[in-house]
């Protein structure tokens, strides 16, 4: 079970989530209560042995290389209205965020390669994640196949378990609801985060 913990921005919360078993952590480089930038990222990851995320929106392709390059992004995750062309071009390991909207935003995933890997988020107009909001539990009941599915939207300790046990993703994504405010994590809420999903990691 690959989790994911999003929206770092103090190194003493990344320690404690590599300290639980995260598997990666994310950087939002877009506009965001949690916005970072390069020169923060660099110094939050100095030494850091664990998946590195940068979460981008619409961006220029050479400034997310550049910024890939620069921070030694694992994977860089697109979080607006990216096309597959488009992550074609950008080339490297990718997660493509959809908002789950409705029956169109679920057959649109299979206009992406398979080896992109698909993060589902709650759609809340004018926002492009980070919200705290549930998907819609018709529309993931639409979908057969979430092998290569990470939920997020709303994910947090207290029904992370749940959804695993339901849907069996490939992974899941936390930012909001083990917060104590926007890019400041609560330590109780993240471990026990990760003492609801010891059965699954």
């Amino acid at each position: 079970m690959f989790v994911k913990i999003c929206g770092m921005r103090r190194r003493i919360d990344i320690d404690l989530a590599v300290t639980c078993g995260v598997d990666a952590v994310g950087f939002i480089y877009a506009p965001s209560p949690r916005q970072v930038t390069p020169e923060h990222v660099a110094r939050l990851v100095d030494g850091l042995h664990v998946l590195k995320v940068g979460v981008f929106v619409d961006e220029n392709l050479e400034r997310i290389r550049d910024i890939r390059e620069k921070n030694r992004l694992d994977i860089i995750q697109l979080h607006g209205n990216e096309t597959p062309e488009y992550c074609e071009k950008l080339g490297g390991r990718l997660f493509k965020a959809l908002r789950a909207k409705n029956r169109t935003t679920v057959d649109r995933m299979a206009d992406f390669p398979p080896d992109i890997n698909i993060l589902l988020d709650a759609y809340v107009k004018g926002q492009a994640g980070g919200t705290g909001r549930r998907i819609d539990k018709n529309l993931l009941d639409q979908i057969k196949d979430f092998s290569g599915i990470i939920l997020a939207g709303g994910v947090g300790p207290d029904n992370a378990a749940e959804l695993i046990e339901q849907y069996q993703p490939f992974g899941i994504d936390v930012n909001s609801k083990v917060e104590v405010e926007p890019g400041m994590k609560d330590h109780g809420k993240m471990k026990a985060l990760f003492r609801s999903l010891d059965r699954f990691i």
